[in-house]
C-alpha cells in the first residue's frame, strides 16, 4: 500500500510538464472563446466580487479584490492578451487558500474570457456545482482535493473546450459518465483518489484519443477489466490505474502505446501472463509498476528495449523464471523491485562503470548462486536486499564499497564463510545477515562505521566474542542471538540491549545474563548446557511423537464425517459454504496480506461482509479452529470489528468480519492526498489504542493481535476505527503463522525487531505495531517507504530526522492546518510513538498507559472520551 505514495513523489515533475503542455492552449483560446462584452451591470469586477461573496475566506486570501483596483491586478487572478484590440483571457488560481462555502458558478461563468479555474485543495464540502457547465470557455478546470462529493455530473460534458479536467482526491462516487467522451479535445483527465464504481464504458476511451495524461487510480470500487480501447489512445504518455480493482489480463492492445512514459497498474487484481512482446515498443517508458497483482509466468525479455526505463517494480506477483538479463544493463535504470515473486536463476554481474542502479530489492524469490561481485562497486548503489532466497557462497569483500551504500539485507540464505571487514562502508546504516551459515568472528571494524545503526547477525555459526568496538556505535539494534559466541559482553551493550538479542549463546557472560560469572570454569558450564540440551531434545521428541499421534487420530476420526466446507456462523447472516467459495474471485479482492486475500462479498439480503481467506500449511483441525473462533467471536468493543463466523475446509480457514464502507486506514493514508484533520487523526489513534488495550487487559482470555497494521484498521462513520485481523496465530498455528509473516516483506516494518529471536510473543510487540501506526498518522506517510529518497521504513525515517535541526518540522505532516495547541499535541504524540517503537521492549509503555496519554491530549472541544469499556 506504500507504493502509491512513492509513485506520487516520483511523478510530481510530470504535473509540471502537464501544465506546460496546456498553457499554450489556454493562451491560444483567448480570442476564440471570449464572450461578448458584458453590460455595465455585469463588469468582470462585479461578477468576480459576487463570486467572492458566496465564499468563506477565513484567511483573507482574496482581500485585495475590490472595485478600486483593476481585476487583472487582483491576487490569484491572471490576465493574458490584454493589449489593444485583444480579448482578455482570465485564469483564477485559488488552490490551497482554505476556502469553503457555496460556489456562485452562475456569476463566475459570466466572466468573459474565463479559460482556467482552480479551486483545488480547499474545503467546500459539497457536490460538484452543476452550473460550472455554463463556463463554456474553460480550457482547464481543477477541483482536486476540494472536499467535493456525490456523483460526477453528466453536465460537465458541455465543457467542450476543456483540455484539462482534474477532480482527483475527492469523494466523487458512481460511474464515470460515458458523456465525457464528447470532450474530444481533452488532454489531461485526472479522476484518481475518489469512490468511483462500476464498469468503465468503452466509448469513453474510444473517443478521447488526444489524452496525454489519464489517472483513475485509488478508485477501489471499480469493477472493470482493463478496457482494450485504452491501447488505441496513441497519444497517451502517463497512465495511472493503481489500486482501482481492475481484474483480468493486460490487453494485447496495450503494446501499441508507444508514447508511454509512465505505466502504473499496481495494487489491482490483474492476472495471467504479460502479452508477448511487452516492452518492445515502449521506447520512452521511464517508470513501470505492476506490483501487488497476480501476474504469473516469465517476464518478457523485450523489456530490455525500454532504453529509457528508470524504475522497474513488479513486486508481489507470481512471476517465474529469470529476470531478463537485458534489464540489468539498461543505461538509466535506477530501481529494481522484484521481491515476493517466484523468480529463479542467478543474479548477473553488472557493469560497474555504466550502471546507475540505486536500489535492488529481490527478497523472497528463488535466486541461487553467489552475490555478484559488482554490486558493491556500483557508485550509485544505495540498497541491496536479497533476503529469503537460495544464495550461497561467501559475502564479497567489496559488498559495500559503493560510497552510497546504506542498506544490505541478505538474511535467510545459504551464505557461508566469514563476515568481511567492510572498512569502506562509511554510509552503511543497516546490515542484516541473519539466518545463514556464516562463521568466524564479528569484525571489530564494524565499530568504526560512523552511521551504522542496525546490525542483525543472528542464527549463524559465528564464534569469538562481541567486539568492544561496537560500543562506539549509536545502535538501535544489535542482534547476535543463536550463534556460538563466547566471552564477556561489553557492559554498555548489556544495559542497552534486550536479553533476547543475546540468547542462544551459552558461552556469553556478564551481569544480568544467565551466565553472569565470567570467571567460572567453562567446562562445567558446557557440561550442564549439553545435558540440558540433550534432555530438552529427548523430551521434545517424545512430545512431538505424542502430539503427532494425537493429531493423526483426530484427523482420521473426523475425515469421514467432515463435509468439504463447514460454515459456522455466530450471527444471523445468510451464507453457505458453497456461496462463499463461489465468491472467491479476483474482482471481489479488496486487500492482500501475509495470510491470504480479503474479499468483499454481498450476501443474499444485500449485506456486505469482508472475508479473509487463509490457506495454511499447518492444516489446523476443525475442532481447534472452532474453539479459537468462539473466543474471538465473543469479543465486544466499539473499536473492534465483529467476527461474524468462519468457514472451514481441510487446510483452509475463511474468517467472516463485518465490513466498513470507508475502507481501511491504509487506504486513507495511501490516497493521493491524505487531508484528514488532526482532531480526526487523534480520534483514530485513541480508538485503535482503546481496542488494543481491551484485547490486552480487559478481554477474557486476553488476546494478542500480532498483525496490527493500518490495513487492519477499518473506519466507520466519523472516523471511528475498528480493529480487525486479530487472533490469526491461534487459528493457523504458531509455525504456519511465523512462516507466513516472514514471507511478507511489505509489512515487516510493523513487526517488533525482537520477534525473530524470541519464541514467546508479548503484548509489547503489539505496542510496537501501534507506534508505527501513530507515526503514519503524525507524518501522513505510509509505513513501508515514507519517502522516495529514503528507502527505509517509517521508524527509521523518523529517527534519522528527530535529532536534526528543525527535524520535528520535517516529520509533522505539513498538510495539516493546525492551531498552536494542536501542534503541541502532535509533538507529544510523536514522543509517545517513539516510546512505543523503542527497540528495547521494556522501554515501551503498556496499552492502557498509551490510552491515558492520548486521552489527555484530546482538546476540550473534541468529542468526549469513550474509555476502554466493552461494547454493550
Amino acid at each position: 500500500m506504500a507504493t502509491a505514495a512513492v509513485a506520487g513523489a516520483t511523478y510530481l515533475p510530470l504535473f509540471s510538464a502537464v501544465l506546460l503542455l496546456i498553457s499554450p492552449l489556454i493562451a491560444a483560446s483567448s480570442s476564440a472563446r471570449a464572450a461578448a462584452l458584458p453590460t455595465v451591470a455585469e463588469q468582470p469586477q462585479e461578477l468576480l466580487l459576487t463570486f467572492k461573496a458566496s465564499l468563506k475566506d477565513s484567511s483573507g486570501a482574496l482581500s485585495t479584490w475590490s472595485t478600486s483596483t483593476p481585476y487583472c491586478n487582483w491576487s490569484h487572478v491572471t490576465c493574458t492578451g490584454a493589449g489593444a484590440g485583444d480579448a482578455v483571457s482570465v485564469a483564477l488560481s485559488l488552490q490551497g487558500l482554505g476556502l469553503s462555502g457555496d460556489i456562485s458558478a452562475a456569476s463566475l461563468c459570466r466572466v468573459p474570457g474565463l479559460v482556467a479555474l482552480s479551486l483545488a485543495s480547499n474545503g467546500f464540502n459539497q457536490t460538484v456545482p452543476l452550473q460550472l457547465s455554463r463556463c463554456t470557455s474553460l480550457v482547464s478546470l481543477n477541483l482536486s482535493s476540494g472536499a467535493f462529493w456525490g456523483p460526477l455530473p453528466d453536465q460537465l460534458a458541455m465543457l467542450t473546450s476543456l483540455t484539462s479536467l482534474d477532480l482527483s482526491g475527492n469523494d466523487i462516487e458512481g460511474q464515470v459518465p460515458p458523456g465525457l467522451a464528447t470532450l474530444q479535445g481533452l488532454q489531461v483527465l485526472n479522476l484518481g483518489g475518489n469512490r468511483l464504481s462500476g464498469v468503465l464504458h468503452p466509448a469513453l476511451f474510444r473517443n478521447l484519443t488526444r489524452l496525454h495524461f489519464l489517472d483513475l487510480s485509488k478508485n477501489q470500487f471499480l469493477e472493470s477489466e482493463l478496457p482494450p480501447e485504452l491501447g488505441e489512445m496513441g497519444s497517451l504518455r502517463w497512465l495511472f490505474l493503481q489500486g482501482s480493482g481492475f481484474s483480468g489480463a493486460i490487453p494485447q492492445t496495450f503494446l501499441q502505446l508507444e508514447q508511454l512514459e509512465v505505466l502504473d497498474l499496481s495494487m489491482n487484481s490483474l492476472t495471467g501472463a504479460l502479452p508477448i512482446g511487452f516492452g518492445l515498443k515502449f521506447q520512452k517508458l521511464l517508470a513501470l509498476d505492476l506490483s501487488q497483482n497476480g501476474f504469473s509466468g516469465p517476464f518478457p525479455k523485450e523489456i530490455d528495449k525500454c532504453v529509457m526505463l528508470q524504475r522497474f517494480q513488479v513486486q508481489g506477483n507470481e512471476f517465474t523464471g529469470d529476470l531478463p538479463a537485458g534489464l540489468w544493463s539498461l543505461p538509466d535504470l535506477r530501481v529494481i523491485r522484484a521481491e515476493n515473486n517466484l523468480f529463479s536463476g542467478r543474479l548477473p554481474e553488472l557493469s560497474t562503470v555504466l550502471s546507475r542502479l540505486e536500489q535492488v530489492q529481490v527478497d523472497n524469490n528463488s535466486f541461487s548462486g553467489g552475490i555478484p561481485q559488482s554490486i558493491g562497486l556500483i557508485r550509485t548503489m544505495y540498497r541491496f536486499s536479497a533476503s529469503l532466497n537460495q544464495l550461497n557462497g561467501s559475502l564479497p569483500d567489496n559488498l559495500c564499497d559503493s560510497p552510497a551504500m546504506g542498506i544490505i539485507n541478505v538474511s535467510h540464505n545459504s551464505l557461508s564463510g566469514p563476515i568481511p571487514e567492510f572498512k569502506n562502508c562509511k554510509r552503511l546504516v543497516s546490515l542484516y545477515l541473519s539466518g545463514n551459515g556464516l562463521t568466524g568472528p564479528i569484525p571489530a571494524s564494524l565499530g568504526g562505521l560512523p552511521v551504522l545503526t542496525y546490525i542483525d547477525v543472528s542464527s549463524n555459526g559465528l564464534t569469538g566474542g562481541i567486539p568492544v568496538e561496537l560500543q562506539n556505535l549509536k545502535l538501535a539494534l544489535l542482534n547476535v542471538s543463536y550463534n556460538k559466541l563466547a566471552g564477556r559482553v561489553p557492559l554498555s551493550l548489556i544495559s542497552g540491549l534486550p536479553a533476547v538479542f543475546l540468547e542462544g549463546n551459552p558461552g556469553l557472560c556478564g551481569p544480568g545474563l544467565p551466565n553472569d560469572d565470567c570467571d567460572a570454569p567453562l567446562r562445567k558450564r558446557q557440561g550442564l548446557a549439553l545435558a540440558a540440551t540433550v534432555a530438552s531434545f529427548v523430551t521434545g521428541v517424545m512430545l512431538l511423537a505424542l502430539g503427532a499421534f494425537a493429531v493423526c487420530r483426530r484427523l482420521h476420526g473426523s475425515s469421514s464425517s467432515s463435509s468439504p466446507w463447514k460454515p459456522v456462523l455466530f450471527y444471523p447472516i445468510k451464507l453457505t459454504g458453497e456461496e462463499l467459495l463461489a465468491s472467491f474471485h479476483d474482482k471481489n479482492v479488496i486487500g492482500r496480506g501475509a495470510f491470504g486475500r480479503v474479499y468483499l462479498i454481498e450476501l443474499q439480503d444485500g449485506q456486505n461482509v469482508a472475508v479473509k481467506r487463509m490457506v495454511s500449511s499447518g492444516k489446523p483441525a476443525f475442532r481447534a479452529v472452532n474453539n479459537v473462533m468462539k473466543v474471538l467471536a465473543k469479543i465486544r468493543h466499539r473499536n473492534i470489528a465483529k467476527v461474524l463466523g468462519f468457514c472451514y475446509s481441510e487446510g483452509e480457514v475463511s474468517i467472516i468480519y463485518e465490513y466498513m464502507q470507508m475502507g481501511s486506514l491504509q487506504d486513507l493514508i495511501c490516497a493521493p492526498k491524505f487531508t484528514v484533520r488532526w482532531n480526526d487523526r487523534l480520534r483514530i489513534a485513541i480508538g485503535v489504542a482503546q481496542g488494543l488495550a481491551y484485547l490486552h487487559h480487559d478481554c477474557i482470555p486476553r488476546v494478542l493481535h500480532r498483525d496490527l497494521k493500518s490495513s487492519n484498521v477499518l473506519l466507520a462513520d466519523g472516523f471511528e476505527p475498528r480493529i480487525t485481523g486479530f487472533g490469526i496465530d491461534g487459528v493457523i498455528g504458531e509455525k504456519a503463522y511465523r512462516s507466513s509473516l516472514a514471507s511478507d516483506l511489505n509489512y515487516s516494518c510493523y513487526i517488533a525487531p525482537e520477534l525473530s529471536c524470541t519464541k514467546k510473543p508479548t503484548h509489547l510487540m503489539d505496542v510496537y505495531s501501534f507506534g508505527v501506526i501513530l507515526l503514519e498518522l503524525i507524518t501522513g506517510k505510509p509505513a513501508e517507504q515514507p519517502a522516495l529518497d529514503d528507502s527505509v521504513d517509517i521508524v527509521r525515517w523518523v529517527r534519522r530526522r528527530i535529532n536534526v535541526t528543525d527535524g520535528t518540522a520535517q516529520i509533522l505532516d505539513p498538510g495539516i492546518s493546525r492551531t498552536a495547541e494542536q501542534g503541541m499535541q502532535m509533538q507529544a504524540t510523536l514522543e509517545l510513538a517513539l516510546r512505543c517503537t523503542s527497540v528495547m521492549p521494556d522501554q515501551r509503555p503498556a496499552m492502557d498507559e498509551v490510552v491515558r496519554s492520548l486521552q489527555l491530549l484530546r482538546s476540550p472541544q473534541g468529542p468526549p472520551s469513550t474509555g476502554i469499556a466493552p461494547e454493550p
